[in-house]
């Protein structure tokens, strides 16, 4: 069974993590490669599991030289983006290098956390943001990251991993009204998420 929860057992000495970074970056960037997707011209879903989570936390206490009080805080950021056996995560960033642009884009999609889902067959999983704060303004704009969780039942899950057909991530957001089809072999990989 998959590991849904990080613990200070699991972290690494930052001596130690020296020495081995280099490969695990480049473990970690193979791993992701089938996690992210595209979505529209400016939407990228990052899909979590243990695995990435692991990494980030040791990438942000080596970077940081993170002392151990540092690390109950990364714990208590990043575990809630670990997969629990019956959901996906994604980390989902709209990405525009130019600031004026990046800020008007974004003006322009709040609410937009309400509005992301994944489709196969007659089956449709809304996306569920992380309650850890609000990813739209007052003003109505939305924030450049956003965290959702896309909850599976039991019966979901089974469809979503024997499904052959068609997967399709999206979102139903007036001003981002965009969907992209899932790769097989990215389906097959998060469908490896949803364990029993």
């Amino acid at each position: 069974m998959t590991k849904a929860m990080l613990t200070r057992d699991d972290i690494m000495d930052m001596d130690d993590y020296a020495k081995v970074r280099k490969q695990r970056r480049a473990q970690m960037t193979e791993k992701k490669k089938n996690r992210r997707l595209h979505c529209g011209p400016h939407a990228t879903f990052y899909f979590e599991s243990f695995d990435t989570m692991w990494h980030q936390v040791h990438e942000m206490l080596f970077i940081e030289k993170g002392s151990k009080e540092q690390i109950e805080d990364e714990l208590r950021a990043y575990n809630p983006l670990i997969p629990n056996g019956r959901e996906l995560v994604a980390t989902v960033m709209f990405e525009i290098n130019d600031e004026e642009r990046r800020h008007a884009f974004l003006a322009k999609l709040g609410g937009i956390e309400e509005t992301m889902f994944l489709r196969f067959g007659e089956i449709e999983v809304l996306g569920v943001p992380e309650v850890d704060l609000d990813r739209t303004t007052e003003s109505g704009k939305a924030s450049s990251v956003q965290f959702i969780h896309f909850p599976f039942t039991d019966e979901q899950a089974e469809a979503f991993r024997e499904s052959g057909g068609q997967t399709i991530l999206g979102f139903e957001h007036a001003a981002y009204g965009h969907m992209t089809v899932i790769p097989e072999e990215s389906r097959e990989l998060l469908a490896g998420d949803l364990t029993d």
